[in-house]
């Protein structure tokens, strides 16, 4: 834009062509609308209203809270903070990892010199991701991982489902899902992502039932009388 005005103020201060001015009048017309255009879509305000667990949160998104909700609707959309995690399926040590890396990995930034300063106006992205902490994922790890590491240092030979808590973990589990659930549709819709919830639906593949074994086989594999 500064070029095309450098360039029209001094062809109409040499020519004072009346057909020259219209011509250059016309291009630095453009290149305006066109550097509007482009400061809207870099940092244009979205309103977004959230209701979470009750606590109604507003949220005035510019490019760089949207771009930080994405990275973090992401992280949870892809770990078993969000994803089922079957009973007689899965590895519960690795469950708790993927929870103390999704812990870390939004801990950083808040801990990090270079993270935005609060909006002048409504809430920050940072304040969900500082609840997911504090209130969900900081004490389903302080309770469970020494406990499963006890089991594992007094018991290493053992597998997983011989320890007597298996069932009550992947039960509270379950429940740190449900309520980590809407933390991580807010972080969609801030982060403009179109039907955020369609992401976190278990797959197809995961709800179908185990088909029957056909009687054929079962009989080939059963002992002979």
């Amino acid at each position: 834009m500064g070029g095309v005005i450098g360039i029209a103020a001094y062809s109409i201060s040499q020519t004072g062509g009346q057909r020259l001015s219209t011509v250059v009048g016309c291009l630095i017309g453009v290149a305006v609308a066109l550097g509007l255009e482009l400061y809207r879509r870099s940092a244009q305000l979205t309103e977004v209203r959230l209701v979470v667990l009750g606590n109604e949160m507003s949220f005035t998104a510019r490019t760089d809270m949207r771009q930080a909700a994405q990275r973090m609707f992401f992280q949870a959309a892809t770990r078993v903070a969000t994803r089922p995690l079957e009973d007689g399926s899965g590895n519960l040590r690795e469950a708790l990892t993927s929870l103390k890396t999704l812990f870390d990995l939004y801990r950083e930034p808040l801990e990090a010199d270079t993270t935005p300063p609060p909006p002048a106006k409504g809430d920050s992205v940072y304040e969900l991701a500082l609840d997911i902490l504090n209130f969900e994922l900081a004490p389903f790890l302080a309770k469970w991982h020494p406990k499963l590491k006890e089991f594992e240092d007094r018991r290493p030979d053992q597998d997983e489902s011989e320890w007597p808590e298996n069932a009550v973990f992947r039960e509270e589990l379950r429940q740190l899902q449900t309520r980590l659930r809407p933390y991580v549709i807010g972080l969609g819709d801030i982060a403009g992502i179109r039907d955020p919830e369609r992401h976190l639906r278990p797959s197809a593949r995961s709800t179908q039932p185990r088909p029957p074994v056909p009687q054929q086989q079962a009989s080939r594999t059963s002992p002979q009388g």
